[in-house]
Order: structure tokens, then C-alpha cells, then sequence
């Protein structure tokens, strides 16, 4: 690595790259669906929603002023954050909230991204975030996971063709888009048969007075509305064009 490489880097991060074809939109969109609806594969890629998921919870819980401590992962994709402050309030009600709703509020800003021709940046920007979530890391599965997801972001950034970028980025936001109403069905289901009672609805229930369905009603709302206007920002510059009759 020299200094004219990391100023190639660094001019394709601030720079635009071309949008790429539409069928290479369309792909990336079918495969992201596959993922999340076959079990298997959902299994093991949910680990990138749970990573988001805690990861919304740090941030929300730094920026109202509580004491962030740790993050933990899980093999079976669940997850747990720490932090310290008022157990009420509207601080520990962001915090809480903040879970369910990141996974797919970072599938509308990566379409953001994608939309203006960003795709290096996106990237660059998931090895960041990444990195920053690392350090709250304190268990070897979750380090394991967080590494293994940034280790693929920077070898796809760094060695990647332009076209592979571009099917990864594209790829990676549409399953995020997907991806968020999943975990939100899973919960209702789970709180149904009683097997979640700790889970962030009930939590946000006991904090707010408000039923925790309204609350798991607001977890979805959000999926949906980020999972239609981030594919209204990827979907129009890549549709073929109409034949004239």
C-alpha cells in the first residue's frame, strides 16, 4: 500500500460511481428476498440484522446521555446492550425503541447512498461502523461476527471490481430494506406464546403505559415505509426503458 493507492481510495470514497444496469438491481433484489425467506440462509444472515439491531441501541443510548457499557451477540442471533442511566424516561424509551427500527432506517440511508452514486462510499462507511461496534464487543461470538462482516465489506471494497462493488452494496441494502420486518414478525409471534416477555415492545410497554402490539405496530411501520421509499430511491435509474409503441 502507498499513498497514491490510499489517494485512489480516498477519491473514490467522495467520489460517484455509475449506476449499475438494471438487471444487476433487479438480481441483487431477488437474491436479498431469498435470503430472508428461506430459513436456512435467513439463520445465518440474521446475525447482520441482530449486529445493526444492538447497534441502534448504543447509538441511541449515547446520544441521550446514557453510559454505554457493552455489546453482546449471540449464536442464536439475539443480542444484548448495556448501558447505565434513569431506567425511565425518555432516554431509556429511545434506547429501547431504537433496535427494531435501525436495521431498516440503515437500508434507507444506504439507498440514499446508491441513489446519488455512492456505492464506495457505503462501503467504506459499513467498515466504520463496523469498527466503532467492535469495540463494544465483549463476547468471541459477537467479535468473531463483527469481524467476519467487516472483513467481507473491506475485501469487497478493496479488491472488488467496480461491478462486484456494486452487486455487494446493492445486495447488502436491499436485505437490509427486506430484512426489517422479519425479526418484527418473529417478535409478535414469540410475544403470542408468552416466550418474549423481556423483549423491547414489553419493555417500551412498561416504560410508556402503551401497550406493547402498538409498540410492535411501530417497529413495522417503520420496516414498511423504509422498505418502499428505499426501493422508489433504487429502483427508478435502473428500469429499462419502455418500448414505444
Amino acid at each position: 500500500m502507498d499513498l497514491s493507492t490510499l489517494g485512489d481510495v480516498w477519491h473514490d470514497v467522495i467520489g460517484t460511481q455509475p449506476h449499475p444496469p438494471w438487471w444487476l438491481v433487479t438480481v441483487t433484489g431477488v437474491a436479498a428476498l431469498a435470503a430472508v425467506s428461506v430459513h436456512s440462509v435467513w439463520h445465518v444472515l440474521r446475525n447482520v440484522v441482530t449486529i445493526a439491531h444492538e447497534g441502534g441501541h448504543a447509538l441511541a443510548a449515547l446520544v441521550t446521555g446514557r453510559q454505554l457499557h457493552s455489546i453482546r451477540l449471540h449464536s442464536d442471533t439475539s443480542g444484548v446492550t448495556v448501558s447505565s442511566g434513569k431506567p425511565y424516561g425518555p432516554g431509556m424509551i429511545i434506547t429501547a425503541f431504537a433496535g427494531y427500527v435501525t436495521p431498516p432506517l440503515l437500508g434507507l440511508g444506504a439507498a440514499g447512498l446508491l441513489a446519488i452514486g455512492h456505492i464506495t462510499a457505503l462501503l467504506w462507511a459499513g467498515i466504520l461502523l463496523l469498527a466503532a461496534i467492535l469495540v463494544l464487543i465483549r463476547n468471541v461470538y459477537g467479535v468473531v461476527s463483527v469481524l467476519t462482516t467487516g472483513a467481507l465489506f473491506f475485501v469487497v471494497s478493496w479488491f472488488g471490481s467496480s461491478t462486484v462493488q456494486a452487486a455487494f452494496a446493492y445486495a447488502f441494502t436491499w436485505f437490509l430494506l427486506l430484512a426489517g420486518a422479519r425479526p418484527v414478525v418473529e417478535l409478535q409471534s414469540k410475544r403470542a406464546r408468552g416466550r418474549a416477555p423481556d423483549s423491547d415492545a414489553d419493555q417500551l410497554a412498561r416504560l410508556t403505559g402503551m401497550p406493547g402490539l402498538m409498540w410492535v405496530f411501530g417497529f413495522g411501520l417503520v420496516a414498511v415505509v423504509s422498505l418502499l421509499a428505499g426501493g422508489v430511491w433504487l429502483l427508478p435509474s435502473s428500469l429499462p426503458d419502455l418500448p414505444n409503441w
